[in-house]
């Protein structure tokens, strides 16, 4: 089957017939970016209000950070298994259902009445929807695109995270600050209920998209494109360097979004304004981070150069670049030199994110690229879940806050070293594409330009 008649026998357009191709793509591409914009704010939104959390509850810092971590208790699970439902179900229904999902974990904390149960339960419920929510979002806007044009957008969906924070940080702590903590979460849902009805009305496959259900092929819709054992994928040096630096990027993303706020109050001593404004501030130079990187690998692969550096090797000592910050922002209490390393040196390590899954979607057959992402959010996605709770760990058990808060971001350090090292020599996605015999996308004449 050809992908132009797969394309018609699943209710998609033709990239031939379909002129503005390029334009829904990039519209797909922003949908998308307030998509994980709303995700990130979602988890933002426990660690902005988690003073007066732990005030009205009575809870201790391991406490609070089990509430945090009880997000991502199926998170990875419900990444790796939606993902295999790419396979049987449009990934623009799953983003809707997914959307939907978040109000509904959210809106219930307006009661006055839901305590820190009802608080756990609805955080299980948040990170099962958004668990899948970045390789759907990522295997979907990947079908908008050729091989050698997905690095941009790709980035585009990672600064929605950064955007998230940098949205919610100070607007979530103006609404705790007149209307208290519970309106956070109401806001929060709000948002994605809003973003699911534009959605319903604009989200729908791209021209590059694999069949799915009955129509799905072993080979990918007569593309060309064979299933590979999984095995062999997740065994690659690639993918398991992915996964282990992606697992640093996400436990220092995890261990910023619960504990920067309570560490800029409690140790640096500002109030929640100013601990808001500047986590934001920070959340936007990530963005800005992301979005450079991807421009610049965008304008490499229109020049059909890949740069000095292999993809991987860069990323890898971006990561080693991003433990050191890690360790000036622990070590040194001069204020000057401590706040700028939270705008721009720390979020090298979010680079990473972005590469791990082009190179993933490098070494994957179209058909299995779903879930293989899946996968590799099922694993890096374990940073959230032991982030919160060995930091909050390490602070309830040193002698002072300062004390723990330093010992965690050195521990935090280390792991961006050990697999910056790692990453740097074994992770080359073109090389075991080549041995996997994966080719790179066809050229469908779609027109991605601005």
């Amino acid at each position: 089957m050809t992908v132009e008649a797969a394309n018609a026998a699943e209710g998609r357009t033709s990239p031939v017939s379909l002129s503005p191709a390029g334009r829904q793509a990039w519209t797909t591409t922003w949908l998308l970016l307030v998509f994980m914009l709303v995700n990130f704010a979602d988890k933002a939104v426990l660690g902005l209000a988690g003073p007066e959390i732990m005030k009205e509850f009575g809870l201790s810092r391991q406490e609070f950070g089990a509430a945090q971590a009880a997000f991502f208790s199926l998170f990875s699970l419900s990444a790796l298994g939606v993902s295999f439902l790419t396979r049987k179900i449009r990934t623009s229904v799953l983003l809707l259902i997914m959307g939907l999902l978040w109000s509904l974990a959210q809106l219930p904390m307006l009661w006055a009445a839901a305590g820190f149960g009802t608080l756990i339960a609805t955080r299980v419920l948040l990170g099962f929807a958004e668990g899948p929510a970045a390789p759907v979002a990522v295997h979907h806007v990947h079908g908008w695109f050729e091989q050698r044009e997905r690095t941009l957008p790709t980035a585009i969906l990672m600064v929605g995270a950064a955007a998230g924070v940098a949205v919610a940080a100070p607007t979530l702590g103006a609404v705790i600050s007149h209307f208290g903590w519970r309106w956070a979460f109401g806001a929060a849902g709000l948002a994605g209920l809003l973003w699911a009805v534009v959605w319903t009305v604009k989200g729908r496959e791209g021209p590059l998209s694999p069949p799915v259900g009955r129509r799905a092929r072993v080979t990918d819709g007569g593309s060309g494109h064979a299933d590979v054992p999984l095995r062999s994928v997740f065994l690659s040096g690639t993918f398991i360097t992915a996964a282990l630096g992606a697992f640093a990027a996400y436990w220092v993303t995890s261990a910023k979004l619960t504990w920067m706020p309570d560490y800029l109050r409690t140790v640096v001593g500002w109030d929640l304004k100013q601990a808001s404004v500047v986590v934001g501030g920070g959340a936007v130079a990530n963005g800005v981070v992301l979005l450079a990187h991807g421009l610049l690998a965008s304008r490499a692969a229109r020049r059909g150069t890949g740069g000095r550096l292999p993809a991987g090797a860069g990323a890898g000592l971006l990561l080693v670049a991003s433990s050191g910050a890690v360790t000036v922002f622990a070590t040194v209490d001069t204020l000057w030199i401590k706040v700028p390393m939270m705008f721009g040196p720390m979020a090298l390590a979010l680079v990473m994110m972005t590469v791990a899954q082009t190179a993933i979607a490098r070494i994957t057959p179209p058909s299995q690229r779903g879930v293989v992402l899946g996968a590799l959010v099922a694993v890096f996605a374990l940073g959230g879940i032991v982030s919160p709770l060995i930091l909050g760990w390490i602070v309830d058990a040193a002698a002072t806050a300062a004390i723990g808060y330093q010992n965690g971001w050195l521990v935090t350090a280390a792991l961006l070293l050990v697999t910056g090292l790692l990453a740097t020599p074994f992770m080359r996605p073109e090389r075991d594409a080549q041995r996997l015999g994966v080719p790179e996308s066809p050229t469908t004449g779609i027109p991605v330009s601005h």
